[in-house]
């Protein structure tokens, strides 16, 4: 059962609070780009990583999550959500905009779209969580983008949940990375969708075994874009300065401090997330 919404806080004087959300420390790749555009926002991150991966559980397990962490986000102060989870956004990202309409959201999505248009052949690989790959987002997405080109749909399971181990042996993560590109070089690809923030932390790797002629699409940069035309006016006050960044975890916060400090070129304060 889903918890009543708290009636969100109202803007806060001077700063925006700009809430993200991911089913584990994948979304920390989209965080680092929102910060890139908005240096002077104060941002709250939430990685829900005691019910990580999201791409490997029930369709409504995934919406409820989604709806309870929006819940949480909105009652801290949050003004602008960012889904920074491909699988929550394709399971759940209606039910955010229905419940709070008044909320500005940015969802990410696989980048089907800018992968057409920089396809040299017309084989594009996908490379997503089955539940991403599954859901009728995606199938309307690709419909909508990729009607024109032949698209090579990879699911990846257990890519998200290794990457989230901290210390992964280097060696397990290049078989399975491995395992899945193997039937993309096999289709001749030459453009991949990186459909899940998780794997933008082992693109090298993703890159050694497809090759150096596969050009890879991660929408992160995108998503900030997203972020600061939904800001509007407001974005300008927040593109210089220097903002707050918070970082809550459901899991361990010992892992996602030391995620951070891999991942990420600022400073930033961890914490658990009580009560979710």
């Amino acid at each position: 059962m889903i918890r009543p919404l708290p009636p969100p806080v109202p803007p806060q004087t001077g700063r925006v609070l700009i809430g993200v959300f991911d089913s584990g420390v994948g979304g920390l790749s989209v965080l680092r780009s929102l910060k890139a555009h908005l240096p002077g926002a104060n941002f709250l991150y939430l990685a829900d990583s005691a019910h990580a991966p999201y791409g490997e559980r029930s369709d409504e397990f995934i919406r409820e999550r989604t709806l309870r962490v929006a819940t949480h986000l909105l009652a801290q102060g949050a003004t602008l959500l960012v889904l920074a989870c491909n699988t929550a956004t394709a399971m759940a990202a209606a039910a955010v905009r229905e419940r709070w309409p008044q909320v500005p959201l940015v969802a990410v999505e696989p980048g089907i779209k800018p992968a057409v248009a920089l396809s040299r052949n017309g084989r594009i690989g996908v490379m997503a969580t089955p539940a991403t790959l599954r859901s009728d987002k995606f199938q309307r997405l690709s419909q909508a983008h990729g009607s024109t080109v032949l698209l090579h749909l990879q699911p990846c399971p257990g890519l998200a949940g290794l990457i989230e181990q901290v210390d992964a042996e280097p060696d397990a993560l290049h078989a399975l990375i491995d395992s899945f590109a193997a039937p993309l070089r096999d289709a001749a690809v030459d453009t991949v969708v990186l459909g899940c923030t998780h794997y933008p932390f082992v693109i090298e790797w993703i890159q050694a075994s497809l090759g150096d002629g596969v050009t890879l699409i991660d929408t992160a940069d995108a998503v900030a874009r997203q972020a600061v035309r939904l800001l509007g006016a407001q974005a300008s006050a927040f593109q210089e300065g220097h903002g707050h960044v918070r970082l809550q975890t459901t899991g361990d916060t010992a892992l996602l401090e030391r995620f951070a400090q891999r991942w990420l070129p600022f400073r930033s304060e961890v914490g658990a997330a009580p009560g979710l």
